[in-house]
């Protein structure tokens, strides 16, 4: 059987509407996409309005980008030690997951936050009695939640794969839970992966820990951090720390098959005006095998 060819997409701008990201990822030539179905750096937006879900729809349609993934808003803290901060969070991704499922799309990824001095055991405990209440509150939601390894910074969690590990296995409703690595993260957080046994280490560690079954998106993002140094700065593909070379294990992983390649590289045009979503997306693109 022919090897089933990887979905690549970008995160798009909603600016002028959601629809917009549609239409312009599919002009640029996407497979999949990433958006923000609200402000990402406020905790409270507008309802979604009848007409604005049906013109997203309908562009869903048109374009027929699969699957579509949106990224959850950089204030949410589930494992905050903040009860006030705990809830606002977690009304606000319960706010998002009912976008998502009105507008039809497939997973929303969030990062699960900063225990800010907890104990890791605390902190993931937090991550888990919020996504509890929230799955408890919406039976028969199709949007699946996922959560996004990080880079380790301070006091966050996620940047090893047992803590998301035992948020995964401690969610009571485990199926509607997933995952989303972050290249740049994974490296950046101590997961060197640009030769070849560097990467195959890193997924028996996943699987032994997460599953591979459970990874339903991937960021593909090249480094300007060096492996372990906890920068979370995203750059172009191939021009990072991480290279192609480390990049092209995961788009030729048959296990990662039909899963989304999500370019989060930064935006913009080079020297000669060449739009950087494009040439990244054509990069990516040209590392299959």
């Amino acid at each position: 059987m022919p090897k089933a060819m990887p979905r690549f997409g970008l995160h798009m701008s909603t600016a002028g509407g959601l629809e917009r990201a549609l239409t312009a990822g599919a002009a640029i030539g996407c497979d999949c996409l990433q958006l923000f179905v609200k402000n990402q750096r406020r905790w409270i937006a507008p309802p979604l309005t009848p007409d604005q879900v049906a013109t997203f729809k309908v562009a869903a349609r048109q374009t027929g980008l699969t699957p579509m993934v949106a990224h959850a808003g950089y204030l949410l803290n589930l494992a905050s030690p903040d009860p006030a901060l705990r809830e606002k969070s977690k009304r606000a991704l319960l706010d998002e997951l009912h976008r998502c499922e009105v507008l039809g799309i497939d997973y929303l990824v969030f990062h699960p936050g900063s225990g800010m001095g907890s104990s890791e055991h605390v902190a993931t405990g937090r991550v888990v009695r919020a996504l509890d209440a929230i799955h408890r509150v919406t039976p028969g939601c199709h949007t699946q939640i996922l959560l996004e390894t990080t880079a380790g910074a301070g006091t966050s969690i996620g940047h090893r794969f047992e803590q998301l590990g035992a948020i995964v296995d401690r969610v009571e409703q485990s199926t509607r839970v997933g995952v989303c690595l972050d290249t740049c993260h994974l490296f950046v957080a101590g997961y060197d992966f640009r030769e070849e046994s560097g990467y195959q280490a890193m997924i028996v560690e996943l699987e032994s820990a997460i599953g591979m079954a459970r990874i339903k998106c991937v960021h593909v993002n090249d480094s300007k951090g060096d492996a372990g140094s906890h920068l979370d700065r995203h750059e172009h593909i191939g021009k990072g720390k991480i290279g192609k070379g480390g990049l092209a294990h995961f788009v030729n992983d048959r296990r990662f098959a039909g899963v989304p390649f999500i370019l989060e590289t930064p935006k913009g045009k080079d020297g000669r005006g060449a739009d950087f979503d494009k040439l990244n997306l054509k990069k990516l693109r040209g590392l299959i095998r």
